[in-house]
């Protein structure tokens, strides 16, 4: 059973990062992100909103090991932590940075409490 809810948290994380590798532009409006004159915000989201989450998934799932997952787990849990402190410090729309700080700390929780043993 741990071994597929690890799988399907690492599809999860492909399919999240596979909006921001091929849709950047989708993923940014979907953030609240505000368009620039550069494209390097296109290429900032395709990098570590995408492409770091496609692969780490995918790495994961293909190494099978847990502490492979307890990283992916840390990774959300830095991501978590971000969210919760932009709550107290930034004050972005509530509901959408909870859900989304919430997916991450279940992912991450789940990932590190699972496979650290």
């Amino acid at each position: 059973m741990i071994d597929i809810l690890n799988i399907l948290a690492c599809v999860l994380t492909i399919a999240f990062g596979l909006f921001g590798f091929l849709a950047p532009r989708y993923t940014a409006s979907a953030l609240d992100l505000a368009p620039t004159k550069s494209t390097m915000g296109l290429s900032e989201l395709r990098a570590s909103v995408g492409g770091l989450f496609v692969v780490s998934g995918a790495v994961c799932i293909w190494l099978a090991d847990p502490m492979a997952y307890v990283m992916l787990g840390v990774a959300y849990t830095g991501a978590a932590l971000g969210r919760f402190v932009s709550l107290a410090l930034d004050a972005p729309p509530r509901a959408k940075t909870i859900i989304f700080g919430g997916i991450e700390a279940i992912l991450a929780a789940w990932l590190v409490l699972a496979n650290l043993t």
